[in-house]
């Protein structure tokens, strides 16, 4: 019959039935719950928690104070047909919370051969992090909210529930994706988008103030915005930008936004209806 005891291990507290396979680095006061398996390259910093039935597996690292529910599939190789085994990374941050059945998984050398996610994040019940995305810091992503291969997320977005962001998106921070949203577009930072199609919904005014934007930041990026998306002439969006930039203020808000929007992109951007 196992012990039902938890073990000590140079400080770190693992219970017997789980497994830790020669070659994990598990540092001082990680917690290991029953049944978490636990791969030879992994690397679980200090004070994480894997609270039980957690597999890990492949190069990768869990941050500080990282908390994993049970079931949760990280480091697995990528539901990627071109994946040939390469030695790819998956890479955690501190102080992020990563509910039941999600899976994230490890790059490819078909781009990044890594694929991150930020420090104070929550990802959900059932996410998916495909390989090569890279999320930010301080990310929400929903119950079952999805990624497919080589998606960016900005900083502080929003993924909303049974929502699925196509290859290659680009999602700014601060922005939020409505439940239920098919995001096939790049997402400006600061914006909502929604619908079975996204399309663009205005700027993400309740995070600005949630999160302290000043009032001429705010009202900066609504004039930026309604001179780009929401004027009724025929000028063309790139001469409106053109425009934009060589009068636009010196706010980072309002920087950050234009320089989403000049970055190259394998997409085009979300737009209104």
């Amino acid at each position: 019959m196992l012990q039902s005891k938890s073990q000590k291990v140079n400080s770190a507290l693992i219970h017997p039935t789980a497994i830790i396979e020669d070659g994990a680095v598990i540092e001082e006061g990680v917690i290991i719950g029953p049944y978490s398996c636990v791969g030879p390259k992994a690397v679980i910093k200090a004070n994480a928690h894997l609270v039980s039935h957690v597999s890990i597996s492949g190069d990768i690292t869990i941050g500080d104070r990282t908390k994993i529910y049970p079931f949760a599939s990280l480091g697995h190789p990528p539901q990627d047909l071109k994946y040939k085994g390469e030695a790819s990374k998956t890479i955690i941050g501190q102080d992020t919370t990563i509910r039941e059945y999600v899976t994230v998984q490890p790059g490819t050398e078909g781009h990044r051969m890594l694929t991150q996610v930020g420090d104070n994040c929550l990802l959900m019940v059932g996410s998916h992090v495909a390989h090569d995305c890279i999320v930010g810091n301080n990310v929400v992503m929903a119950n079952n909210a999805t990624l497919a291969g080589h998606v960016d997320i900005g900083d502080f977005a929003i993924i909303g529930g049974l929502s699925a962001v196509q290859q290659f998106v680009r999602i700014g921070a601060h922005a939020i994706i409505g439940g239920m949203s098919g995001v096939e577009k790049d997402v400006i930072p600061y914006a909502m988008v929604k619908g079975d199609r996204a399309y663009l919904n205005g700027l993400n005014l309740i995070g600005l103030k949630r999160r302290g934007f000043s009032s001429d930041t705010i009202h900066e990026l609504m004039d930026i915005y309604q001179k780009l998306f929401e004027c009724n002439d025929q000028t063309p969006l790139s001469e409106r930008l053109q425009a934009l930039q060589k009068h636009h203020s010196e706010d980072l808000a309002v920087k950050e936004m234009l320089g989403f929007i000049f970055k190259d992109s394998k997409k085009s951007l979300c737009m209104p209806k």
